[in-house]
């Protein structure tokens, strides 16, 4: 199971990248494999301003339904459209082609608050 060094991490299993003021974001490789196969992902907040820990959108797998939170504050500037026609992408690639939003953030400083990959990984039991 990957943790990339380079991400940041939360409690409810979402991943931040921050490039400058944007943040990528995505769940990780342990919450999709939890999920088991995801079919649909719907993400209905692109331009709007949200709070850290808001629920951004849902991601629906064969056997349940799991709201995405928001690991920092801003405003969601883009949403990853490949996924309406191949969700399986955050099975195959978590990290990479199954990124799910970007957001353009608020307080960068968040960043340094949420989990390292040292971090998240204890607290999976990993």
């Amino acid at each position: 199971m990957q943790f990339p060094d380079n991400l940041r991490y939360t409690k409810e299993h979402e991943w931040v990248k921050l490039e400058g003021n944007t943040a990528t974001i995505g769940i990780t490789e342990f919450a999709q494999g939890e999920l088991g196969d995801i079919v649909y992902v719907d993400i209905p907040s692109k331009g709007k301003t949200l709070a850290a820990d808001a629920i951004f959108g849902t991601v629906e797998a064969v056997k349940t339904v799991s709201d995405l939170f928001l690991p920092m504050s801003g405003v969601v500037a883009e949403v990853n459209g490949g996924l309406d026609a191949a969700p399986e992408s955050v099975n195959k690639d978590p990290y990479g082609d199954g990124w799910m939003i970007k957001l353009t953030v608020a307080n960068p400083a968040e960043f340094d608050s949420l989990l390292t990959a040292e971090a998240y990984k204890a607290l999976i039991g990993h």
